[in-house]
C-alpha cells in the first residue's frame, strides 16, 4: 500500500514539473501537458485543456504539438471540428519534418480533407514521412504502389515497403504484409507466413489483423482450423468497430461456431456492421429481416438493406436486386419514393434510365424509361454487371417478368435470346415447374435426370422435354 501511494506521489510531483515548465514557456513541456490532459495521464481527463496547451505547444513552432492540434481540429477533440485548419497545422508540422504530420497531411491530400484532392502530392508526403521513418507512413506508401495512387503500379516496393513498417512494429503494416503473402503481392504466396503476420498485427490490437485471423482459424490457413479461437478473434476485432470482424461474429452466433448459437446476438453485430457502412453486414442484416433471424420479419427494410450492400460492392447482392424489383418483394413504399424522384429528374433522350447520366445507351433504355437501378460503369448499384455496355439485356429484363431466381441462370437465357442467329430450338426459355402437368421421370442422364411434361400454357405448341442440370 505504501509503495502505490509513493508511486502516485511521484506522478503527480512529475506532472507538476511538467506543468511549472510548461508554464515557463516550454514548447516541449506543454505539447507533453496537452498530451496528459487528453488521455488522463498522471490527471482527470480533459480534452478543453489539452486543446488549449496543444496550441500553445504548436504556436511556439514545436512541430509535435502542431501535429496533435491539426489532430484535434480534424476530430474535434477538445473544439470545433475544422478541416481547413487541420490542414494548415499538419501543413506546418510537416514543413517541420515531423514524419507524423506528414503522414497526416497525405491523409489530407488522398481524401480531400481541408484541402482539395490530390493523389500526387499525398504520395509525395507519404514518401516524406515513410522516407523519414515513420511506420504508418511507410504503410501508407506501400499502400500507393499496390493500388497506383499518385504513382506507377509496383507490387515489389509495395510489398518492400509493408515489410518495413511490419518490422518496426505497426500492427497495420503487419496486416498488410499478411495481405501480401496472402495474395502474393510483390512476394510468392506463404500461408504460413501470412498466419505469422496476422498473428503479429492481431496481438497489437489491429482490429484488421483480429479479422484476418479469424479467417485463418476458421479456414485452416496457415495453422488448424479453430472455431473457438476463430470466434474469440472475431469477437476482439468486432469490439474494436471493424465492420467485417462484426459481420464475421453475427456469423459464428448465427450458426453456432465456437460458441452457443444466439440469433438475437446475431442480429445485434450484424446491425452494428451495417450501421457502420460495411456491405457485408447490411446483407446479413437484410437477411434477417427477410428470414426473421433474431428479429421480426420485414420485407421493405430487407430490401432497403439490398440495395446499400449492392450500392456497396456486395455482388451477390448486385444480381438480387433484379429478384426483388421483378417480384415486388417489399418495394412497395420504396417505389413510390423512387417515382417521385423520376418525376423531378428532367427527361433526356441522352440519359440512361439506369444510371441517369449521359452515357450513350440505346434506345432500349430511352424507350423503358424506368429506374430499374443504377448502372455498374458509374460504379453505382446495378442489376448485372455490364448492364448499362448491353442495353439489350434491359429490355428482355423489362419484358420479362420470369425469373429462375438464379443470376447464373437468367444471364445464360438471356444470352441464348439475345443471338440473332440462334434457331428456334436453340433459344432457350424459362418456365416454372407449377405450369407443367403429366410429369414422368424418363432416365438418368451423366449430370442429371432427364423429365418430360405437358406444359400448362403453351409455349412451343408441343410436348417440352425438359433436362433438369
Amino acid at each position: 500500500m505504501g509503495n502505490k501511494t509513493s508511486k502516485y506521489i511521484e506522478q503527480d510531483q512529475l506532472f507538476q514539473l511538467h506543468l511549472k515548465s510548461a508554464e515557463g514557456g516550454s514548447h516541449k513541456a506543454q505539447r507533453y501537458i496537452g498530451y496528459c490532459y487528453r488521455y488522463g495521464i498522471e490527471t482527470t481527463k480533459d480534452e478543453e485543456k489539452a486543446f488549449q496547451w496543444y496550441l500553445k505547444s504548436a504556436e511556439g513552432g514545436n512541430t509535435t504539438g502542431q501535429y496533435d492540434l491539426g489532430y484535434c481540429y480534424e476530430h474535434g477533440i477538445g473544439t470545433i471540428k475544422d478541416e481547413e485548419k487541420a490542414f494548415q497545422w499538419y501543413l506546418k508540422s510537416s514543413e517541420g519534418e515531423n514524419s507524423h504530420g506528414q503522414k497526416n497531411l497525405g491523409d489530407c491530400y488522398r481524401n480531400g480533407i481541408g484541402t482539395t484532392k490530390d493523389e500526387e502530392k499525398a504520395f509525395q508526403w507519404y514518401l516524406k514521412s515513410a522516407e523519414g521513418g515513420n511506420s504508418y507512413g511507410q504503410n501508407d506508401l506501400g499502400y500507393c504502389y499496390e493500388h497506383e495512387i499518385g504513382t506507377i503500379k509496383d507490387e515489389d516496393k509495395a510489398f518492400q515497403w509493408y515489410l518495413k513498417s511490419a518490422e518496426g512494429g505497426n500492427s497495420y503494416g503487419q496486416n498488410s504484409l499478411g495481405d501480401c503473402y496472402r495474395n502474393g503481392i510483390g512476394v510468392t504466396k506463404n500461408k504460413e507466413k501470412e498466419f505469422q503476420w496476422y498473428l503479429k498485427s492481431a496481438e497489437g490490437g489491429n482490429s484488421y489483423g483480429q479479422d484476418n485471423l479469424g479467417d485463418c482459424y476458421r479456414n485452416g490457413i496457415g495453422t488448424t482450423k479453430n472455431k473457438e479461437k476463430e470466434f474469440q478473434w472475431y469477437l476482439k476485432s468486432a469490439e474494436g468497430g471493424n465492420g467485417c470482424g462484426q459481420n464475421n461474429l453475427g456469423d459464428c452466433y448465427r450458426n453456432g461456431i465456437g460458441t452457443t448459437k444466439d440469433e438475437e446476438k446475431a442480429f445485434q453485430w450484424y446491425l452494428k456492421s451495417a450501421e457502420g457502412g460495411n456491405s457485408y453486414g447490411q446483407n446479413s442484416l437484410g437477411i434477417c429481416y427477410r428470414d426473421g433471424i433474431g428479429t421480426i420479419k420485414n420485407e421493405e427494410k430487407a430490401f432497403q438493406l439490398i440495395l446499400k450492400s449492392a450500392e456497396g460492392g456486395d455482388k451477390f447482392n448486385q444480381s438480387s436486386v433484379e429478384y426483388y424489383y421483378r417480384n415486388e418483394i417489399g418495394i412497395s413504399k420504396i417505389m413510390k419514393s423512387e417515382n417521385k424522384l423520376m418525376q423531378d429528374t428532367k427527361k433526356n433522350d441522352n440519359i440512361c434510365c439506369i444510371c441517369w447520366k449521359e452515357n450513350n445507351c440505346n434506345e432500349t433504355c430511352i424507350k423503358y424509361y424506368q429506374n430499374f437501378s443504377r448502372c455498374h460503369d458509374c460504379g453505382n448499384l446495378n442489376i448485372q454487371k455490364n448492364v448499362c455496355s448491353n442495353c439489350k439485356l434491359i429490355e428482355i429484363g423489362h419484358l420479362s417478368k420470369w425469373t429462375s431466381g438464379n443470376y447464373e441462370i437468367d444471364k445464360i437465357i438471356y444470352m441464348s435470346q439475345l443471338d440473332e442467329n440462334a434457331k428456334e430450338w436453340e433459344i432457350w426459355k424459362w418456365i416454372d415447374y407449377s405450369k407443367f402437368k403429366n410429369i414422368e421421370h424418363l432416365a438418368e442422364g451423366g449430370f442429371g435426370s432427364i423429365w418430360k411434361a405437358e406444359c400448362l400454357k403453351i409455349y412451343l405448341d408441343s410436348i417440352i422435354q425438359i433436362k433438369l442440370l
